[in-house]
């Protein structure tokens, strides 16, 4: 499928936004990128996980203690990915390019790939939310349907209920084998990956051999098999599932759209930042402890908006966001409560796994 074109419209809400926004921005005389608040959570969450790593293998706990550490490891993986990796690879860590290259390096040491993760993510899903065929966030083909241009196959009848567990596969998939399959294939789902340089060569595969390193080898020496796969498993689907059930409240539920590009023009019906505002959510967004934990990826409109400024910031321009969308009668989507979220979530997934709707 060839990448489809948005609308251009004489008026545009995204140049008014980007105006209003950065007005915000100069008379508060802050930087749009990260603050000491930000650093100061890098180092506790990357400190964290270096500690209980380091309990976990070589001051072996007991079994319960030691399943509860596992389970704390993935919290600290899902957190890292939100708050240090994502930020750094849209470059709004930090005002210093290298502090953004190496919180995006982040990423490579919890056995993903951020080249890899960057086309996926920043260039295409950001491009082209929710557009089927395109956005390869919304793939999880065969085991779930998102969206009612996808093939229905009789087991999606039942996908609402077994869905945990096949967001629970995403982080292992996706080091075992998306990042592999990309990287052979040098595409991500139809579109083409940029041709990767010796250095990014070297950088996945001596990561990726790191991993294999302190994630699998040293930990069966040091513990044995049967302790490390069962730890490893419990760490890595509890990862998984906090990585994927963010990702998928923030664009799969009742109120979010998926839309089909004009058959003939290829064309899209909104330009770029009304199609955002269709195909996005938030959630949560007064709740301080998931904002802090999901590195404000609940603000996912502001997110999806203004993906080069630091999240610290979406709280403050996320009232200049609803304010322009009343003004536009632009539709703001958001659920107050995670669990409201999570319903509206669970609901669309039964809905899709209906053939006739």
């Amino acid at each position: 499928m060839s990448v489809p074109k948005f609308s251009h419209v004489p008026v545009s809400f995204y140049t008014e936004l980007k105006k209003r926004v950065n007005h915000y921005f100069e008379e508060a005389g802050s930087s749009t990128t990260g603050n000491y608040k930000l650093f100061g959570k890098a180092i506790f969450l990357v400190a964290s996980f270096i500690y209980v790593y380091i309990h976990l293998i070589f001051y072996t706990p007991g079994v319960w203690l030691a399943l509860g550490e596992c389970l704390v490891l993935g919290a600290l993986t899902a957190a890292i990915g939100f708050n240090v990796m994502h930020d750094g690879a849209h470059g709004s860590f930090s005002r210093y390019k290298w502090l953004n290259y190496l919180a995006g390096l982040s990423l490579n040491f919890l056995g993903a790939n951020n080249y890899m993760w960057k086309t996926k993510h920043n260039i295409i899903h950001h491009a082209y939310t929710n557009i089927d065929g395109v956005d390869d966030d919304i793939d999880a083909r065969p085991f779930l349907r998102l969206c009612e241009t996808q093939k229905f196959y009789k087991v999606h009848k039942y996908q609402h209920l077994y869905f945990w567990a096949a967001y629970s596969l995403l982080y292992l998939w996706w080091i075992f084998v998306t990042d592999y399959k990309k990287y052979f294939l040098g595409r991500v789902g139809s579109v083409p990956l940029k041709k990767m340089n010796m250095v990014e060569h070297i950088s996945f595969w001596a990561f990726k051999l790191l991993h294999l390193f302190l994630f699998i080898i040293l930990p069966i020496y040091v513990v044995g098999f049967s302790s490390w796969i069962i730890g490893f498993l419990v760490y890595g689907l509890f990862a998984g599932f906090v990585l994927s059930i963010v990702f998928q409240l923030a664009h799969t539920v009742e109120d979010t759209s998926f839309p089909v590009p004009d058959l003939l023009t290829n064309k899209l019906d909104d330009e770029w930042a009304v199609h955002q505002l269709k195909t996005t959510a938030n959630f949560a967004t007064k709740n301080k402890w998931v904002s802090w934990f999901v590195g404000g990826l609940n603000f996912q409109i502001e997110h999806h908006l203004f993906p080069k400024i630091s999240h610290v910031h979406y709280p403050a321009i996320s009232k200049i966001i609803k304010q322009a969308c009343q003004e536009f009668g632009v539709k703001y989507i958001e659920y107050p409560k995670v669990r409201y979220a999570v319903a509206s979530h669970v609901a669309y997934l039964r809905q899709m796994g209906k053939l006739h709707h």
